[in-house]
């Protein structure tokens, strides 16, 4: 092997073989990068374990059973606690590998080394054995999650960050396999990167602006023991967090995922993405993984080094904080630059936006699990210079009941979900009472929890995959998850979550409208409210998840999208999109800073205003459900006003008077009959009576206070 240098040729002697194991030339490794790189004449392969004794490598050409080869890496091949060998002559396209780390076998010490145990890289870049969704896998097999090399020559073209400001991001929350898997979705390639790819008009046409993506590492769908105990029909990992490969995209999301193409056809997806103006963030699941307690399996780090990567009782059991198992060892040194490096990975190699980190509050717990007040990791990554732009969002609580929503450490890099914000939209929509202090609160951006970080800390959601659907928090008073095989125990039992008179699907048309208007004033609550709202896939249509809100095993139309519900619920989805459309056009929904009822010396108004059925006179009382806000931005911004009433009368309302010849027109009116329940926006009809409207029983208003030209 040689490099050209003017007219002459200089040898590399990386490239040539100092040693032969087990039949195949090979020299000592760089230990960095670490997994399977391509080199000069072979694969280089590095690999970490502080207390093994020996590592092997385990070579397969693809899809044979059984090894062609293994080569245990010499002594001096061994850098410090990395094992890294160079191996030449490898067709790395056609084959799998993994390997075999000996060493002590001490369960209380906190060691599981077995070298009867093939494991997989956790650097691997692509797995096979879970190529295609669903196919039951054979468990003879001795290795399951066989590691392959990926070559990184996919061309991006001009693609670059769209770097949307966080506040004028629409987040939308989606499953890949669900969001096209329904018969319905009329796309080349169901259930995939590809046919969601198919399905980009339909996210423009809607006007989101980032896409958030349950999540699409590695796992195993088969992992689910249970069956529906109504039909028999075996249950699935179907929202994938138990992480298997962390480096690797799933191969059963791609249609390409048998011949082992799931990376470039994600990365396709991602470019066409940014090709129209939407963001992708990854959900990402660092605070477990697929290996379960000390009965689940042995898949990679437990047999590379388990003291290392798992956090464990001084008698060798698995703390579980993640409530599934077992718990990451995230502030570790080796553990933080493993996060680290697989983020990092996912932004250069993907052009990933951002990130939503599952059960993050883990993230910020010590070695032995208690609560660190300044984290290495998370510390680590707000300053990396790689994730400079990436957004980072936690959901900043763990199953172990640390609850850190306003207080997760930021270092002026995190925004957090905000669990609080839900519960209280929640409870106001269905007509709680002492709820609108709180209410004016959180619509304001939650300035109690975010002081100092703004209101792009906040992404504000009323749904989300882990609980009701939007048309399933107005239909149904408790959960419905007897399906999962879990005699109805699992799923969260706090839903503030209303029927409006009959426990699931209605024909009573009063009801069914009662029902229509109630998603509408949530969505235009959410739309409206300072901070990143996030939408659940479908919502925007009614879909419905029949009463359950727990589908994480569901692989079937309790959890796909129906696409005819596009054309069935035209109505929810012609108000959702202009309400999004509304919320780009004005930029006092997207300030930047909290508001603090600042006189706006152009307009003669504050920057914020509070109201109720008396102009500048909210009624703060317990028993209060009415609020009315009102806020105006710069120079010649609009003043939106949008009152919002879950009592089940009607209220005269006194409207604020307006300076400098603007006059109220009226936007949106969830308690009128479609299409007059919302304009485009820029239409907005002029009031007749401007200084008074009367608002409906369990209804949103929203007007526009502008200039009457071209009306």
């Amino acid at each position: 092997m040689t490099e050209t240098a003017g007219s002459e040729q200089v040898l590399r002697i990386d490239a040539y073989p100092t040693h032969e194991v087990g039949g195949y030339r090979v020299r000592a490794g760089k230990p960095y990068p670490f997994g399977a790189n391509v080199v000069p004449g072979g694969v280089s392969f590095s690999v970490f374990s502080d207390q093994a004794t020996s590592m092997t490598l385990v070579l397969y050409k693809r899809g044979e059973p059984e090894p062609m080869a293994e080569l245990e890496f010499p002594e001096e091949f061994r850098t410090g606690s990395v094992f890294a060998m160079t191996v030449f002559g490898l067709d790395h396209e056609n084959i799998e590998y993994g390997y075999r780390a000996d060493g002590p076998f001490d369960p209380v010490g906190g060691h599981r080394f077995d070298a009867r145990q093939v494991l997989s890289d956790p650097y691997a870049r692509l797995i096979s054995g879970r190529d295609v969704w669903g196919v039951e896998p054979d468990r003879s097999r001795g290795y399951q999650y066989r590691s392959r090399v990926c070559l990184q020559d996919f061309d991006w073209g001009d693609d670059t960050p769209l770097r949307i400001p966080a506040e004028d991001l629409v987040i939308y929350e989606a499953h890949v396999r669900g969001f096209t898997r329904h018969p319905s979705s009329g796309v080349t390639a169901p259930g995939t990167f590809a046919g969601l790819r198919e399905k980009i008009p339909y996210l423009k046409e809607l006007g989101v602006n980032c896409i958030e993506l349950l999540p699409v590492f590695e796992f195993d769908e088969s992992d689910n023991p249970r069956s529906n105990p109504e039909t028999g029909e075996k249950l699935y990992d179907y929202w994938g967090y138990n992480t298997v490969a962390f480096f690797a995209p799933k191969a059963g999301y791609a249609a390409t995922g048998r011949y082992g193409m799931q990376g470039d056809e994600f990365r396709t997806l991602i470019k066409d993405l940014h090709a129209a103006g939407i963001e992708v963030i990854l959900d990402v699941v660092f605070n477990h993984t697929a290996e379960g307690n000390e009965q689940g399996p042995t898949i990679s780090f437990k047999g590379l080094d388990n003291s290392t990567y798992y956090m464990l009782t001084p008698e060798g059991y698995y703390f579980n904080f993640s409530g599934t198992g077992n718990t990451v060892n995230c502030n570790h040194p080796v553990v933080r630059n493993y996060v680290l490096d697989c983020l990092r990975h996912w932004v250069a190699d993907y052009h990933v936006d951002g990130f939503r980190f599952d059960l993050a509050a883990i993230l910020g717990r010590a070695l032995d699990g208690t609560p660190l007040p300044n984290p290495p990791l998370l510390e680590l990554l707000a300053f990396d210079p790689v994730l400079r732009h990436t957004k980072l969002i936690a959901e900043a609580w763990d199953a172990a009941g640390l609850y850190e929503v306003g207080n997760f450490p930021a270092y002026g890099r995190w925004a957090e979900w905000n669990g609080k914000y839900r519960d209280t939209v929640r409870r106001f929509v269905k007509g709680d009472t002492g709820v609108v202090g709180e209410l004016a609160t959180r619509i304001a951006g939650s300035p109690d929890l975010y002081a100092g970080r703004g209101p792009a800390a906040s992404v504000n959601f009323l749904t989300a995959h882990d609980g009701f659907t939007l048309a399933d928090l107005v239909s149904y008073n408790d959960k419905h998850n007897e399906a999962n095989g879990e005699d109805n125990q699992d799923g969260a039992n706090d839903n503030n979550s209303w029927n409006c008179g009959v426990e699931g699907p209605t024909d009573d048309p009063g009801i069914r409208a009662l029902r229509m208007r109630q998603m509408k004033n949530a969505l235009a609550i959410l739309l409206t409210s300072q901070g990143i709202p996030m939408l659940l896939s479908g919502d925007e249509v009614g879909r419905t998840q029949q009463g359950n809100n727990n589908t994480y095993c569901q692989d079937n139309e309790l959890s796909w999208f129906d696409w005819q519900q596009v054309q069935d619920n035209a109505e929810l989805l012609r108000f959702t999109q202009q309400m999004i459309a509304f919320r780009g056009r004005h930029r006092e929904l997207r300030s930047t800073v909290h508001p603090t009822g600042q006189m706006r010396e152009q307009l003669g108004l504050p920057d914020i205003s509070w109201h109720g059925e008396r102009a500048w006179q909210p009624d703060w009382s317990p028993e209060s459900r009415l609020l009315a806000v009102a806020r105006c931005g710069h120079g010649d911004d609009d003043v939106v006003y949008v009152a919002m009433n879950s009592h089940w009368e009607s209220h005269d309302l006194e409207l604020p008077a307006l300076p400098g010849g603007r006059t109220w027109h009226l936007f949106a009116d969830t308690g009128a009959e479609s299409p007059y329940d919302i304009r485009t926006p820029g239409t907005e009809q002029e009031l007749d009576n401007a200084g008074k409207y009367l608002i409906g029983p369990r209804s949103v208003v929203i007007l526009v206070g502008r200039t009457p030209q071209g009306d």
